[in-house]
């Protein structure tokens, strides 16, 4: 019995030590799948929870690109440009709410996805196009830019993974950006390339398998 006894008291210590262990490196996941301007899930944490979202049919992605954002960089200096950033980033998880995902892809560029559940994607995109282009709190109103969207309803393209969806919304963000447009859905079946030579797998737009 009291070899028994000793045997607990000592693996007690080295139990909680691991708990606080698996504690503090969840955390770190937690941290590191955080984009530390935006607060936004990074590439890897924004794959994980969207590729869950998409076994949902009403599932819709959405790819948004800051226009002219080196120019605001270069006259306004790089805090103003991180404001912006910031300021896109917390309007567009507010957007997506709870049941969807938002993402910093890299530089000036945003993923999210979305359950469409009113199948009112489109206006609810073309409000939010109208919100992010309102110039940042506190920052001098100077500052400010539009955001393209493009975006593509999963249900329309069922062979496609998220790699090939963000794709997709790539190209019909660049015709958006290119025609002025704000926000543009991609086409239904492939969406033919661009004059300018817009390459598929554009920096941002590849995730992990």
């Amino acid at each position: 019995m009291s070899t028994l006894l000793t045997a607990l008291a000592t693996a007690g210590p080295l139990a909680a030590g691991w708990s606080v262990h698996t504690v503090w490196l969840r955390r770190s996941l937690r941290t590191a799948r955080r984009d530390p301007l935006t607060g936004l899930r990074t590439r890897d944490g924004f794959t994980r929870r969207a590729t869950t979202l998409l076994k949902d049919p009403r599932a819709v992605v959405v790819l948004a690109d800051v226009d002219h954002f080196k120019a605001i960089n270069d006259t306004h200096g790089h805090a103003a440009g991180d404001a912006l950033l910031k300021a896109t980033a917390d309007r567009l998880a507010h957007y997506v709410g709870r049941d969807g995902v938002a993402g910093r892809l890299g530089g000036d560029e945003f993923a999210a996805v979305v359950i469409d559940t009113h199948g009112t994607v489109g206006d609810l995109l073309a409000v939010l196009h109208s919100v992010l282009a309102r110039p940042a709190d506190g920052l001098d109103p100077a500052v400010r830019t539009t955001v393209s969207l493009g975006w593509v309803r999963a249900a329309d393209h069922p062979g496609d993974d998220l790699s090939a969806l963000l794709r997709r919304a790539d190209e019909a963000m660049y015709t958006a950006k290119q025609a002025r447009a704000g926000v543009r859905r991609a086409g239904i079946g492939r969406l033919l390339a661009t004059f300018s030579g817009r390459r598929a797998g554009r920096r941002g737009t590849g995730v992990a398998a």
